[in-house]
């Protein structure tokens, strides 16, 4: 029996986008012997390297080779593809829309409309972008269900973790009260460096070099990515329908390794704690803060790129997830498991 063909449109082509496609290339065989389904990428376009389409799949190996030599990818394309993103959204070869740029964390485009765009043209959506859910959750997700499309994100938060996926199928009846979490990977290595004594301005171009901070690490060191995340979190879990600077925030500029020593001798650890709660009034409150965190808190023993979340539930009391020194592969493998489970209808 020919399995069941799921053919995808790539909107950005980064560090993520290209271990998707190594990784597909990797799964690709068992995916199709597991699951019945052969994925193909049949479309990609990209800021600085082109656009380029084919219904019959691209040439994955092709594509990265002359991505990563700094070419484009238009000699690839069977016939020419448009370099407006919309007008190649609308028209792409594609059952599913993959977006994959570049956060802004104050407006949440053009990702936005780039998800907006997608799902009015008839097509299932996954993101991998934070800002379509922190700026537009509510509305994309009715605007999927009046299509009948599928719109999945599992790797807008904690990279490919099963978050999104554990609450929508493994906790059934079940109301998230709330949650506390390290969701920032750039602050909690440059927080974990200056408690060894390495000053913030070191510890920052520590995280640069290791490909963890951007250029210019405002995002990270000021609090707004954790607050996007919180936002996402909130508006997807809680029925929340916050905005990023509604979130009380507060970076880690002003944390000096004294600091951290001082709050070690007294047995805890400053965090940047992402903790959001629903009041008696039944409004969500969320903040983004340092934190001085006991050492009996789990919080206070996730180090380096490492991510936790503790989840407050009216079943479970409470859970906790942990990941591990994340790396784009597991944003990846989040996109690649949306995939599946579109094919397979799981995102009801």
């Amino acid at each position: 029996m020919t399995p069941a063909l799921q053919r995808v449109a790539l909107i950005g082509f980064g560090a993520v986008g290209r271990a998707f496609a190594r990784l597909l290339l990797r799964k690709h065989e068992e995916i199709r012997h597991r699951y019945d389904l052969d994925i193909r990428i049949t479309g990609i376009i990209t800021a600085r390297r082109g656009a380029a389409w084919d219904p019959e799949g691209l040439d994955l190996v092709a594509a990265l080779e002359a991505v990563e030599r700094g070419g484009d990818l238009s000699a690839l394309s069977r016939s020419p593809a448009p370099r407006e993103t919309l007008a190649f959204i609308e028209r792409c070869p594609a059952d599913v829309v993959v977006e994959i740029t570049v956060l802004d964390p104050r407006t949440g485009q053009p990702a936005t409309d780039h998800v907006r765009a997608a799902l009015r043209s008839g097509r299932h959506v996954v993101t991998a972008n934070k800002g379509p859910l922190a700026f537009a959750y509510r509305e994309l997700r009715e605007l999927a269900r009046s299509r009948g499309r599928a719109f999945l994100f599992e790797s807008t938060v904690m990279d490919g973790a099963p978050l999104f996926s554990l609450v929508r199928e493994g906790l059934p009846a079940t109301h998230i009260l709330g949650f506390r979490a390290i969701l920032n990977s750039t602050t909690n290595f440059i927080l974990t460096r200056m408690e060894e004594g390495i000053p913030f301005e070191e510890a920052v171009r520590q995280a640069q070099a290791i490909g963890i901070a951007e250029a210019d690490p405002s995002n990270d060191i000021d609090g707004w990515d954790a607050a996007v995340k919180t936002c996402v979190l909130a508006n997807v879990w809680m029925e929340a329908d916050l905005r990023p600077d509604q979130v009380e925030r507060t970076g880690i500029r002003g944390i000096r390794p004294e600091d951290l020593k001082a709050a070690r001798e007294e047995g805890r650890r400053i965090k940047l704690v992402c903790a959001v709660e629903r009041g008696e009034n039944g409004a969500v409150r969320a903040r983004v803060a340092p934190e001085a965190v006991p050492l009996e808190d789990l919080l206070a023993h996730v180090r380096g790129t490492s991510s936790v979340i503790t989840l407050r539930t009216d079943t479970l009391k409470q859970l906790t997830l942990i990941e591990h020194e994340p790396e784009p592969a597991q944003t990846a493998f989040g996109i690649l498991a949306d995939l599946i489970n579109v094919a397979r209808g799981h995102w009801g």
